[in-house]
């Protein structure tokens, strides 16, 4: 079974890093803020569903591609 990733969430839903599957994405989301133990919630969703919008850590908000989202794993 495959590890859940923030591009599978619903609106409202949470979770929390657990890892990244990509390493070239995982340094730019990295330096974004993303880091492992940060909780996510997922805020928004363009109407087409592509980009989604995060709040992370409860401090600020992140526009992300779902290609993007699908590289981080939550608990």
């Amino acid at each position: 079974m495959s590890a859940r990733t923030v591009s599978q969430l619903r609106k409202g839903e949470k979770g929390v890093i657990k890892s990244f599957n990509d390493r070239v994405m995982s340094l730019k989301l990295l330096e974004m803020g993303c880091l492992p133990g940060c909780e996510v919630r997922l805020d928004a969703v363009a109407p087409f569903g592509d980009p989604i919008c995060i709040n992370v850590g409860g401090c600020y908000s992140l526009s992300l591609r779902l290609n993007e989202a699908s590289v981080i794993e939550l608990e």
